[in-house]
């Protein structure tokens, strides 16, 4: 059996070929209140990626006249990469490095519905299992959405890289539920607030706004649960027991900064196009140094400056790693600011909008059982 770091009951687990303390009689007495407010929630921000009351899918883009994404959001084409492109292939690679983003994107909305779903099966709290069911069903919802969006514009989505692919292969396997509430609740969930904040400040297709605001009012909620586990357990844990959580995490963080977003995890997008990826990768290392991410680190939305809030706010940084990330960011400005998650504002206002469809969506439903 995995050796769990669980303080608060709520957290307590079984083995997940141990159905039989799911149903044992005093289990159902002891479900917590402390997601509730979470779950009752839900009805506000429901949404239906196959009803365009909610979104439609068949909203046109000419891709011949504009880029999904800004032209600069694509780093290859703020380096040397640029000069060996005409203006037609410049827009064509900008869009498929927005095909890799959100093909990894939808990879991680997968691998967000397998983890909630493992969550059922281990976690002994009806409350908590109620919560974990709850956000499967919204992570659901995503996959198909990404994957339709997706379908719609290129036909088909790229694989996923291989930083992320093992990231997620090892949090959703992983017995322990530290692994899986940090690795997915902050850093993965993290990595994706920051890039759905950007993707809707920037893209030029109200498609793929509308999209990402929607998922954004899911996954504010999402935070919360990972926020309520790092109150509740970062506090009490020994020395040893911070250490092991503090330096997985730092572990993990470092391979998604210099991993994630390498030419290498996207050398797929780069042959129609008569690039070696390792050219590319040179190209990009010498366009972007240290100074230059640092630079880039400054902008709230940057994924990582998110990432590093996130496990900041949760209470899982100390001095022993603060210089790793203080590298990259300024650590006292980050404790200056507020926790609320980046997006908030947007998820927010997406949620009012959501209110209102599903208001009128059960009005109609009222009105046609009445007639019938």
């Amino acid at each position: 059996m995995a050796a769990q770091i669980t303080y608060d009951p709520i957290y307590n687990t079984v083995e997940p070929d141990d159905f039989l303390s799911l149903i044992e009689v005093d289990r159902y007495g002891t479900r917590t209140d402390a997601f509730d407010k979470i779950i009752s929630q839900t009805h506000d921000h429901f949404w239906d990626p196959t009803d365009p009351r909610y979104i439609a899918f068949t909203s046109p883009f000419d891709t011949r006249s504009s880029s999904l994404m800004p032209l600069d959001f694509a780093v290859e084409l703020n380096t040397a990469v640029a000069d060996r492109l005409d203006d037609g292939q410049k827009l064509a690679l900008a869009d498929e490095v927005t095909r890799w983003m959100l093909s990894n994107i939808l990879h991680g909305e997968q691998g967000a519905l397998s983890l909630s779903a493992s969550l059922c099966d281990v976690l002994r709290d009806p409350g908590a299992q109620e919560y974990a069911a709850n956000q499967a069903r919204e992570e659901a919802r995503h996959v198909t959405a990404f994957a339709m969006y997706i379908k719609h514009r290129w036909g088909a989505p790229l694989p996923a890289g291989n930083t992320l692919a093992t990231l997620l292969n090892d949090i959703v396997q992983s017995p322990e539920v530290y692994k899986k509430l940090i690795g997915m609740q902050m850093l993965v969930e993290g990595l994706a607030m920051g890039a759905f904040a950007t993707i809707q400040k920037e893209t030029n297709d109200p498609l793929l706004r509308n999209l990402v605001q929607l998922v954004m009012s899911d996954e504010a909620f999402h935070h919360k649960f990972g926020k309520i586990w790092a109150d509740r357990t970062m506090p009490k844990l020994t020395e040893e027991e911070h250490i092991k959580v503090e330096d997985w995490t730092a572990k993990c963080f470092e391979q998604l900064l210099f991993n994630l977003v390498n030419p290498e995890q996207k050398q797929v997008i780069y042959a129609p196009f008569g690039l070696d990826w390792q050219w590319v990768h040179g190209a990009v290392m010498e366009a972007f140094t240290d100074d230059k991410r640092r630079q880039m680190m400054t902008e709230n939305t940057n994924i990582f400056r998110v990432l590093i809030k996130t496990i900041y706010k949760a209470g899982i940084i100390t001095e022993r790693t603060r210089p790793m990330y203080e590298h990259w960011v300024d650590m006292d400005e980050l404790a200056r600011e507020g926790d609320e998650v980046a997006g908030q504002a947007v998820a927010d206002a997406t949620v009012e909008r959501l209110r209102e469809i599903n208001s009128d969506r059960k009005s109609m439903l009222r009105t046609v059982r009445a007639a019938g």
